[in-house]
């Protein structure tokens, strides 16, 4: 990747995770669980961190939003999606309207390793970009 793209990614406001993602630490990542468990897991730890408040949940389409106030200010939805029956992957959009000299998608970038982090305590990680190729 070129300095003037590794410079301009340093300045977005957002920070997605996807299947074809070309840096792969925020690749799609699939679980060995289902989709009703893993919104629970998610949940579950939005809830046991005081900076995070959860702003809604729908298990129909498998997304909880929530805003987080750490180091900056940010919204994240989360996605489930059973693939197969005990293969879920899950999905992470992180953004903020705040900005920062040295730029705020490192930032971003670090809480959504940080979920994947805790959920990887809690449930088998099967890989990420599993799909990829298909």
């Amino acid at each position: 990747m070129s300095i003037f793209r590794q410079l301009a990614n340093r300045y977005k406001k957002q920070c997605e995770t996807n299947e074809k993602h070309p840096d792969p630490e925020l690749a799609t990542r699939y679980y060995r669980t289902n989709t009703a468990q893993m919104m629970q897991t998610i949940e579950e730890l939005f809830k046991a961190d005081q900076n995070v408040n959860i702003l809604s949940i729908s298990k129909e389409h498998g997304e909880i939003a929530a805003e987080i106030k750490k180091d900056k200010s940010c919204f994240a939805i989360v996605t489930v999606v059973t693939v197969k029956p005990f293969e879920t992957a899950v999905d992470i959009n992180m953004s903020t309207e705040q900005s920062s000299p040295a730029g705020v998608h490192p930032i971003l970038k670090r809480e959504v390793l940080s979920i994947y982090e805790k959920i990887n305590k809690r449930h088998d990680f099967l890989g990420s970009a599993r799909n990829a190729d298909k």
